[in-house]
């Protein structure tokens, strides 16, 4: 491309209408932004307690919001079904808790359990999915609250009476019923989080060597025909990772002490992996087609309804997978009441990434999962420097969960009565320029 191209279309660009178009589809992100950073500064919270709480909550809550890209790909919108695999996975906890088993081999035998179970529920809430095609989300939101009855059917009424368990730390004294809350302190609790944890600033070198390691891989490779130009920012990037975990390093600062769980951030990783190999493949294909129009899709051969329900039952084990994560990493839970919150303040995160209904990619969820987690550490703080009561803060943290919501899917349906408008305007003057016939 010459320069006088490159000038050309500088020229013919509209700065003012791709600013507007930037700040409407983006504008629920840059809202969370302002009010992240102003939080940050109302409530002058120590950067040391920021950033470990910070990673703690990235490292917890990562792995349930990406489980929630693929349905949006797949054009079934924000999966709230999700907490029927939150439900699976606390179910698998209890009984390997009371079976004894403990640390990494805990994890890796709730996730075995767990996977056929979130399959078949997954399964199952994709058919009726496909019986309801164009309400999918109030269709999960009800489903919820119907699972939710009867595992708490289950486990308040069968279990220690129906299905057999003897275990006084977990049982109620009345010997049926599980207890309110679970403790995994001495068993799975950080299973996972504590099989390898490294440095903060030894992390940061190593995502940023990773990271220039990639750029120079897609440079160098022929078939991806990557400019330098587009690699310039990512490899500033991966420099300035590496530059800052350095000087980290070397300096005696107490934030090189904070830790990280690092096997727990290999999951997040390989998960980002599968859902960008899932892309390329003919099945991730056959998503984004059923996703884009399902009638087209139809008439192209591709089943349909079969391509639904496979995105359901990989986000629903995925789900359960990740509430696993969540609850290895709490050390407890509420046996009736942390499945309640999951798929809420999932989905609050990845809209706050810039996700919509139609449209959500790994990076809109991680973001998400900063911002939204970020305004939940400095809420408290900020509510009690301006209101002298730090409850105000909780008060915002759930008002900012539903709020989301609630505008997100307002702007969706604002969205596309607009393009229905345009679409019939655009009919009616064909209609006109049409030549009449004698």
């Amino acid at each position: 491309m010459t320069p006088e191209t490159i000038l050309t279309r500088a020229r013919q660009f509209d700065f003012k209408q791709a600013a507007v178009s930037f700040l409407t589809k983006n504008m629920v992100t840059i809202m969370f932004v302002i009010l992240s950073v102003a939080g940050l500064q109302i409530s002058g919270m120590n950067a040391l307690l920021y950033l470990s709480d910070i990673i703690a909550r990235i490292s917890r809550n990562s792995f349930l919001v990406l489980s929630l890209v693929i349905p949006v790909i797949a054009g079934m919108g924000l999966n709230f079904s999700i907490v029927l695999g939150a439900m699976a996975a606390q179910a698998v906890i209890i009984f390997v808790t009371h079976w004894g088993v403990t640390g990494f081999a805990g994890i890796l035998l709730c996730m075995a359990l767990v996977t056929p179970l979130a399959m078949l529920l997954g399964s199952l809430t994709g058919q009726l999915f496909n019986r309801t095609k164009g309400q999918e989300m109030i269709t999960g939101l009800i489903l919820g609250f119907f699972a939710a009855g009867w595992y708490q059917f289950i486990f308040l009424q069968l279990v220690g009476g129906l299905i057999p368990m003897d275990n006084r730390v977990l049982v109620l004294s009345s010997g049926v019923g599980i207890r309110t809350t679970v403790d995994l302190t001495g068993g799975l609790k950080y299973g996972l989080d504590g099989l390898l944890s490294l440095r903060f600033p030894l992390v940061l070198i190593i995502f940023g060597t990773c990271g220039l390691l990639y750029q120079a891989y897609r440079y160098f490779r022929p078939h991806l025909r990557v400019t330098l130009a587009r690699l310039i920012p990512g490899g500033l990037v991966a420099v300035g990772a590496i530059v800052w975990g350095v000087s980290l390093w070397m300096s005696n600062s107490l934030i090189r002490n904070i830790r990280v769980p690092f096997a727990t951030w290999l999951a997040i990783l390989g998960l980002c992996a599968f859902i960008a190999f899932l892309s390329k493949t003919k099945l991730g294909q056959d998503l984004r087609s059923v996703g884009q129009d399902r009638h087209v899709a139809q008439v192209s051969g591709i089943p349909v309804d079969r391509v639904r329900v496979t995105a359901i039952v990989l986000s629903t084990v995925l789900a359960a997978w990740g509430h696993i994560i969540f609850l290895q990493n709490m050390g407890a839970f509420s046996t009736y009441g942390s499945y309640e919150q999951v798929g809420l303040y999932s989905i609050a995160a990845i809209l706050i990434g810039g996700a919509t209904v139609t449209k959500a990619t790994i990076g809109q969820a991680l973001l998400g999962v900063f911002l939204f987690h970020t305004l939940f550490i400095v809420a408290p703080a900020a509510g009690r420097e301006i209101f002298g009561d730090a409850q105000i803060g909780e008060y915002f943290r759930v008002f900012v969960a539903y709020g989301v919501i609630g505008l997100t899917l307002a702007m969706h349906a604002w969205k596309l009565l607009l393009q229905r408008q345009q679409q019939r305007r655009a009919e009616e003057r064909a209609a006109l320029a049409r030549p009449r016939s004698a």
